[in-house]
Order: C-alpha cells, then structure tokens, then sequence
C-alpha cells in the first residue's frame, strides 16, 4: 500500500535499469526475469473454509512485546532504519479491518482479544511524535497511518465493535484523525500524498492516485457521521482524481496540474499507462462515484481493466524491486487491487454484471492464496497479515456495509 507523484519527468525512466523506489530513494533495478508467485487458473475459492483459514492465519502473525500489531513491512525504514510508524499503525488497522469482515466475530472470543489489542496499540502510538501532522523531509509514510485508523475507528464505531475499555478512547481520537487528514491535504492541487519533493505545503505537489481515494472514503464516512469536514478539501480532492483520468481509459500514477485526458498514449510515462493503472481505477472511480461524480459505465470499465490486467499485477507478487519496467507496478499494489476492485463490483447496478465478475474474482482470489492459507503481496513475512486481512475483505465484500457516499454539504 503506496504512491509517487504522476509529474515525474518521462526521462526518469527512459532507461529501464532504472526505477523509483516508492519505499525509498531510486535505485538500479533490473526488469524481472521470474514467474508470477500464483497458481494456474482453476477452481474458485471455497470463501467460507479460505476465510476461516485466513483468520487463523492472523492470529498467529499478531506480534509485538505485547502481542498487538501486525506491521506492513517494504523497504522503506526512517529514524536510524526502523520500520516506519505509519506501516504499523496501517497495517495494524487493516489487519483489524480484516478481522471484524469475516463472519462470527461477536462469537470469537480469540479474534476479539486479538482486536482488542490491536486497537490499544494503535490508539498508543498515535501518540507518537511520527504519527503527529507533520511532516518529515520529502517521503513520510503516516498518512497511511491516519487513513485506516481512521476507517478502523468509524467502522467499530457504527457497527457498536469498539473494545469496552476503549470506546471513549476511539471516538476522541477519531475526531482527531478527521483533522489530521484535513490538515495533511495538498492545499489547492489536493488530494494527498506521501511523496511531497515540492515541500509539505507546496500546491505543486500532486496527489497519489493510490492514497487520495481511501483518504477520500474515510473522509466521507466521518462527515457523513457528522464530523466536520471542508468542502474545499473534498472538492479539491476530488479534481485531482478527475485530472488523473486518462485518455486511454486508465489513471496516471498522480494528480499533475494538467489533466491526463489532454495527453495521448505515447506521451505517458511507463507509471501512467494504461496496465500500470489496473489496481488504482477502481479505488478512483468508487470514490468519484460516492461523490456523485462518476459513472456505472467508468465504473464498470474500471473493473474490467482490473481483471485485463490482472497478470501484469500478478508478475509483480512476492518479487524484489518496485517500479521497475515495462509498466512500474510494484508488489504492493497487488492486494489493494482486489479490495478496491471488489468494493467497486458491489458498487454496480447492473446485478449480473456484479454476479460475473464476484465469480472471476473469486477464480484469482484462489490462484493468489498461498500455501499457508494466507495471502501476501511482498517478500516479507510480516506482510502476510494485512494481505491476508485485504483478501478476506475482498472474499466478504458482498456482506460488508457499503462504502459511505460524500454527504451533501454547502456545495454538496
């Protein structure tokens, strides 16, 4: 789960030995000469016994002195090369996320420990002076942080999950995380953005494509729910999302000044074409829709660009480097693929079409599942418990709340 900025110079990576490291400064990197880390087509999931499994999985990755957290692990480190407090807040948050999806959760008394102390540590270190509003040199991963901490706190809020001991505790800090994402917004360009070369403040900075559509849901679901939250920073946001649309029909990798539909195809950097945009269409077009400024049609396009470009997703599963050639899909983007694009299909109208495509999703869902039983996007072991807890969100999205539209505001 991460992103760079769409206005990178095209000749930054004209020589393919070379890529942007999103979990880090550039590097030299070599286009992979492996196979994709998932099985041949076949059957579909069995969702009830892979959910189940799943679970089990979790449970046994929670770490920590105090057996609270499930970090993401990449290869970015901060602070004397610790892995960034941002990634155990998020991952922490969404492996939680993960949790309360599968079925039978008030009957799991495990799982229930088990949140119950992933939500003390989250709400710990959010007190943590890497986790505050501000903003650390050119690359600060704790948006991540705010963002599904903030997701994690309204959804234990509305469905009455909060842990006993900490229910005033999670409804203060959710107050808090509306504002701290309020203020992390990319003023006038919008959206938001862990890569800032321009500076913190600066409004030539541009929104990732990846981070700006989860920012935008958990903001709508917190006004939605009478938090206050700016017009202005929705609706600035939301151009940013709409500037990316490119003439293709996918997204660019950010949210430049100038809208993407005004360049042709062989203007597009190896990061803003159309396979490279295969896990993030989805995630934009929900959260343009939810806005009341998409479309079924763009929607329905979006998931099929998913699924026509899954392998090139794929390719990416469990390998070294990131942005490396011919498209600049990282490994990260492999499971957040699947969860934004099965939140998009219950988004559809058209009830066949939503049939359909659960069942292919079901078919790769499969093909991605590890031996364990649990599914991870990266080479790192730790990792295994938020793309675990992503599929599980993914198999469970047809019986999971829907995403909560933008509330009508002065200009709603």
């Amino acid at each position: 789960m991460k992103h760079l900025v769409s206005c990178l110079l095209a000749s930054l990576f004209a020589v393919p030995s070379f890529a942007q490291d999103q979990d880090g400064p550039r590097r030299r990197q070599e286009p992979p000469k492996v196979e994709p880390k998932v099985k041949p087509a076949g059957d579909a999931v069995d969702i009830a016994a892979a959910t189940k499994a799943g679970v089990e999985a979790i449970l046994k990755l929670q770490e920590g002195d105090d057996h609270d957290q499930w970090p993401y692990e990449g290869v970015f480190r901060e602070d004397r090369g610790q892995l960034p407090v941002g990634y155990r807040v998020g991952g922490t948050a969404i492996t939680c996320l993960g949790l309360i999806a599968a079925p039978g959760y008030r009957d799991d008394k495990p799982r229930q420990e088990a949140l119950t102390r992933g939500v003390a540590f989250i709400l710990k270190t959010l007190e943590h002076p890497r986790m505050q509003t501000d903003f650390v040199g050119t690359y600060d991963v704790r948006g991540w942080g705010h963002i599904y901490a903030l997701q994690l706190f309204l959804h234990l809020q509305d469905r009455k999950l909060a842990p006993e001991a900490h229910v005033a505790a999670v409804a203060e800090r959710t107050k808090w995380l509306v504002a701290a994402l309020i203020e992390s917004a990319i003023p006038e360009a919008g959206g938001w953005n862990y890569s800032r070369r321009a500076g913190y403040k600066a409004a030539t900075n541009a929104a990732s494509t990846f981070m700006t559509p989860p920012a935008l849901q958990a903001l709508f679901h917190a006004k939605a729910r009478g938090h206050e939250v700016p017009d202005a920073v929705l609706d600035e946001a939301l151009a940013a999302l709409e500037r990316c649309r490119a003439k293709p029909g996918g997204y660019s990798y950010g949210a430049g000044l100038k809208a993407m539909g005004e360049v042709d195809e062989d203007q597009l950097t190896m990061m803003d074409k159309t396979p490279s945009s295969a896990a993030r269409a989805t995630a934009c077009e929900a959260a343009l829709l939810l806005a009341g400024r998409g479309d079924q049609a763009r929607l329905r396009r979006s998931i099929e660009l998913f699924f026509a470009h899954w392998d090139d997703l794929a390719i990416r599963k469990q390998q070294s480097g990131t942005h490396i050639p011919p498209y600049g899909i990282a490994p990260y983007y492999f499971m957040y693929g699947h969860v934004y694009c099965a939140q998009a299909i219950e988004l559809l109208d058209d009830e066949a079409a939503k049939q359909e495509f659960r069942a292919r999703m079901a078919v790769i869902v499969e093909r991605s599942r590890d031996e364990d039983g649990s599914w991870n996007d990266r080479h790192f072991g730790r990792s295994a418990g938020y793309g675990t807890a992503l599929a599980i969100m993914t198999m469970q999205m047809p019986h999971l709340p829907r995403p909560v539209p933008r509330a009508p505001g002065k200009k709603g």
